[in-house]
């Protein structure tokens, strides 16, 4: 196995095997012996190793790869033979040669790149690079500018920045030679440089003759190249910003995440918790939860992963991209992943796609002018106390069997031209498919009782945890002839439904009154604002007013209260004391 020794060219290290390494000296050693005693030799040895540097890093794909003997050799190849380019004369005349090596350098020559030419500038050298790059004039492009700008009303000068700010300039002498579309070997660097020093002699010698034509354009020069740099600055601070923002965003995200898969993750490795119980209860699935997570966490961290990397390169312009290898690897597990979660979420929404209800109707003996009492009533076993919640609870029968509990009921009190009261209670609930949906409704367990003008509803129902939970609901109506009184208790406020004409029974005020049920309002007739209107009304009325007025501190006492507070507990002694129930009939 070969050594490896770690090198450096134009500021960038590789590992490269011994005996490549001991090649690549021979070869560079050899181009300084062909170079010995010509002008900028220095610098046309830097803009080899640069080149070198380029084509070695265009051939590896991870930091640690090795740059091998075959490696070098094609490299040599497109560089071509130090002997075949003696620096001579001849070399830069302008005959092209015919020698089998610069043919060959010839038919490696790469395609032209995009840069500005700063050497033949007048603002930013975009113009001239542009020439360079479809190969006409720059003069053209510069009068294309100038018709672009007068037909624009200005708007191409926003593009000529942007194409200032990104497109690099060319300060190498590869980059040079990139710019014009000629081979990046030793041959064009050599005349790149003596095309250099015969440019800045010929300058020399006509200096008398161009310093007065030159004047105006070199203060231009001056002027935009200070504007230019300007410019630069505050694009590169604005660019930092960004990329420290991006981090410091995908960090945080990627940590959450992270954070967020060891967490939820590991709730099926914890055993028969109350969470999982939960989960599973709304999980339609059937898919362990932490390959949810490692599907979540791919999904959404890959991205910010990506992002992350795109702000380090933000703030380190010599970072190293990614292999071909990884970026191909990350793209095929975020498409997994992403298609993974849509599979699940189909099948969870198609778990719930359907509604379905079981409709129950019965009737009450309420007639008009009756008093119907109407309170919700909690089961000791599960609370002591009701209210409307959405949502879930898991909770134990008497015969410790897991039940699913919840309080999303919703009350509604509707008048009836029927001489006779009813109660119609509507289960609904959701499924793969109406049978399914039918059947999970029609397995919710609720009960009521009324006796003597007591309606005593159940605050709460339940269903068996296999019928899972499914947005279970119940809608009760309670249908009442006209002009039926109706007094609610305080626990029964928050399970009214909204209703333009009878929203004043549900109290948020905590506060219980008496209301008559007319066809189209309900009258609240121990308010005190009804109290008043009543005192204008005809004596019979007032009568009958004050009557009810007074039966209500009476039918307020501690049977009925008694029969709240204890009776509801127990649903088979839920009118114990019905004999004392007050029927007030107003003729």
């Amino acid at each position: 196995m070969n050594k490896t020794v770690n090198i450096n060219l134009a500021g960038t290290s590789f590992h490269i095997d011994e005996d490549a390494f001991g090649k690549l000296s021979r070869y560079l050693d050899a181009i300084r012996k062909s170079l010995k005693g010509a002008d900028g030799s220095e610098e046309i040895m830097q803009d080899i190793e640069a080149r070198i540097g380029e084509l070695f890093s265009e051939k590896i794909e991870s930091p640690s790869q090795v740059v091998t003997l075959k490696d070098l050799d094609e490299v040599i190849s497109v560089m071509g033979q130090p002997e075949d380019y003696e620096v001579d004369d001849e070399i830069f005349e302008d005959v092209p040669p015919s020698s089998g090596a610069y043919s060959k350098s010839r038919a490696n020559a790469s395609h032209k790149q995009l840069f500005r030419d700063v050497d033949n500038k007048y603002i930013s050298g975009v113009s001239s690079g542009i020439g360079h790059y479809i190969g006409i004039d720059a003069i053209w492009i510069r009068l294309l500018w100038i018709l672009l700008v007068v037909a624009g009303m200005g708007s191409p000068i926003v593009v000529y920045i942007l194409l200032w700010i990104l497109v690099p300039p060319a300060l190498t002498t590869s980059e040079k030679l990139k710019m014009t579309g000629q081979p990046v070997n030793i041959s064009n660097i050599e005349r790149k440089f003596k095309e250099g020093f015969d440019n800045v002699a010929d300058r020399v010698k006509n200096v008398d003759y161009d310093k007065y034509g030159n004047k105006v354009k070199s203060g231009a020069s001056s002027f935009f190249d200070g504007l230019g740099n300007v410019i630069m600055t505050l694009f590169k601070v604005f660019v930092k910003f960004i990329g420290v923002l991006i981090i410091i965003v995908s960090l945080f995200t990627i940590i959450g995440l992270v954070v967020g898969f060891f967490t939820f993750g590991s709730i099926d490795f914890w055993g028969n918790s109350e969470l999982t119980e939960y989960i599973a209860l709304v999980d339609t699935t059937n898919v362990p939860l932490w390959l949810i997570a490692l599907l979540s966490l791919f999904a959404v961290g890959i991205p910010f992963f990506v992002l992350f990397i795109l702000g380090l390169k933000l703030l380190i312009s010599n970072l190293k991209s990614m292999s071909s290898t990884v970026k191909i690897l990350l793209i095929v597990v975020w498409a997994l992943s992403v298609i993974g979660l849509a599979v699940l979420g189909i099948k969870q929404a198609t778990e719930q796609a359907y509604d379905g209800n079981f409709i129950e109707e019965q009737t009450l003996a309420v007639r008009t002018g009756d008093t119907l009492r109407i309170a919700m009533r909690a089961d000791k076993q599960y609370s002591y106390e009701v209210s409307r919640e959405n949502g879930l609870e898991l909770k134990y029968t008497e015969d410790d069997k897991r039940v699913i509990y919840s309080s999303d009921i919703l009350l509604n009190i509707e008048p009836t031209k029927d001489s006779i009261g009813k109660i119609v209670i509507e289960k609904t609930a959701e499924g793969n498919n109406q049978l399914d949906a039918k059947k999970r409704a029609e397995a919710i367990m609720y009960n009521y009782s009324f006796d003597n003008s007591s309606l005593l509803l159940d605050g709460f129902f339940t269903t068996d945890t296999k019928n899972k939970y499914r947005d279970q609901q119940i809608e009760i109506t309670v249908y009442v002839p006209e002009g039926t009184v109706i007094y609610s208790e305080e626990n029964a406020n928050s399970y009214y439904g909204y209703n333009s004409e009878f929203d004043e029974l549900s109290n948020w005020d905590n506060e219980t009154h008496y209301y008559r049920i007319l066809k189209s309002e309900v009258q609240c007739l121990d308010c005190k604002a009804t109290e008043e209107m009543t005192k204008e009304a005809d004596s019979t009325e007032i009568i009958n007013s004050e009557m009810i007025v007074d039966s209500v501190k009476t039918i307020k006492n501690k049977n009925w209260e008694e029969e709240v507070k204890e009776g509801f507990n127990n649903k088979n002694s839920a009118s114990a004391n019905t004999s004392e129930t007050l029927t007030i009939t107003i003729d």
